[in-house]
């Protein structure tokens, strides 16, 4: 007799999420190195290093490298976001000790907990690729200026603006993202206060029979 399946345990569940997330930062900076090495070596390097990019052997190894740079990517726009990111905190837990002790309680309820660590999965995501569209941006004028086609400055222009609009894009929405995710989390763990007694109300004096 079959046993049914058991579901996924909660910790692998995180770990599947926290590598995919990882990785979708990682393949936007490896494709802003990737930009950069075709500025940096010109078009007629460019043309002969071309067939051994769909190599197997170069898929395993730019799959590694996103991951790796994905880390990388993440912990510098960590690093870049925090003095802003205390801020916003601030508006909701006066301490450090309060926030940590909001996020224990909301241990509390798996399923609120499921929806915050979604959250911040989206909000990580975003801080990420406000960096990558920088570095993607300038990398990609960078290679385009390697190469004479028709239009070039209009290309330029238009890449410049585009990418310089959809930083600004994902850094809103990491802030959006941010200051929901610690207004939630301060109304989800507040400990309500008992409240004090109200004036006595008058009771309805007995019917006499």
């Amino acid at each position: 007799m079959t046993r049914p399946t058991q579901p996924e345990p909660p910790a692998l569940a995180a770990a599947t999420a926290m590598f995919v997330e990882v990785l979708v930062v990682g393949i936007g900076t490896l494709t802003a190195a990737v930009l950069l090495l075709i500025a940096l070596v010109g078009p007629t390097t460019t043309a002969k290093l071309a067939p051994l990019a769909g190599s197997s052997a170069a898929a395993g190894v730019g799959l590694a490298a996103a991951y790796a740079l994905g880390i990388l990517i993440d912990r510098a726009a960590d690093a870049g976001l925090t003095p802003h990111r205390r801020r916003l905190r601030t508006r909701f837990f006066p301490s450090n000790t309060a926030y940590a002790q909001a996020r224990l309680r909301l241990a509390d309820f798996p399923v609120l907990a499921a929806r915050a660590d979604y959250a911040r999965s989206r909000m990580r995501i975003c801080r990420g690729w406000t960096l990558n569209t920088l570095a993607l941006t300038l990398t990609a004028d960078l290679a385009m200026l390697r190469y004479s086609f028709e239009n070039r400055p209009l290309i330029l222009g238009a890449t410049t603006a585009f990418g310089a609009v959809t930083a600004y894009g994902f850094y809103r929405a990491w802030r959006a993202l941010t200051v929901t995710g610690y207004r939630k989390l301060a109304e989800q763990t507040t400990i309500p206060t008992d409240s004090e007694p109200g004036p006595a109300q008058p009771q309805p004096s007995p019917v006499s029979p």
